[in-house]
């Protein structure tokens, strides 16, 4: 019994880090919050035109971007 739960934790070690984490700050690593930012208007040109090319959206472009 006691290595059948060494088991588990050892394979899902990475989600119970997650919810012990949601435990403390009720916010969970793939949840996504609406910010307002200011950018020049030549970088949101930009941005709509690669929104245009990719058909992604603006925030999905600049995470991708971060996640780089």
């Amino acid at each position: 019994m006691q290595s059948t739960k060494k088991k588990i934790l050892k394979k899902y070690k990475e989600l119970f880090e997650i919810l012990e984490n949601y435990d403390k700050t009720r916010e969970l690593p793939f949840q996504r919050k609406r910010i307002d930012i200011t950018l020049s208007v030549e970088t949101l040109r930009k941005l709509k035109r690669l929104k245009e090319k990719t058909g992604k959206s603006i925030s999905r472009i600049v995470e991708e971007k971060f996640a780089e």
